[in-house]
């Protein structure tokens, strides 16, 4: 049994979540969060109240030894970021090499993703190439 989840969050419209991303949410520990203002608005709209842990670029590594030591002690932890799937372009991808570092179950829900969606939207045509999201100025 998975001890954390990899829950993706709608991007721009709060009613695509799906029905097992609340249910994930509902059951589990703590919830890591980048922004715990933002991510307090959706887990509202689902009525999930559950303690909301930051974990952002910032604090990213510090927030890690938090959640080894939760799971560790056999609580449940799910990860989200504020749009989309956490660990692609989102705080995420350090914290998967620590679970696999400390054979810690893991497990990713499917759901929202704005490559794929882009991808569609554009009717692009295979084989296509993803190197990242244009940089910030």
């Amino acid at each position: 049994m998975s001890a954390v989840f990899f829950v993706p969050t709608p991007i721009g419209n709060l009613g695509d979540m799906t029905f097992r991303a609340v249910e994930v949410l509902n059951s589990v520990d703590a919830i890591y969060c980048e922004d715990t203002r933002h991510s307090r608005v959706l887990l509202d709209r689902y009525n999930i109240s559950k303690p909301l842990k930051s974990l952002h670029k910032y604090n990213e590594k510090e927030s890690l030894d938090s959640l080894v030591q939760t799971v560790k002690s056999g609580g449940k932890v799910a990860v989200i970021s504020d749009a989309g799937m956490p660990g692609v372009c989102d705080p995420g991808f350090i914290l998967v090499e620590r679970l696999i570092e400390e054979k810690i179950s893991y497990t990713v829900l499917p759901g929202a993703c704005a490559f794929i969606n882009a991808f569609v939207m554009a009717g692009a045509k295979l084989p296509v190439t993803f190197i990242g999201f244009f940089k910030e100025k």
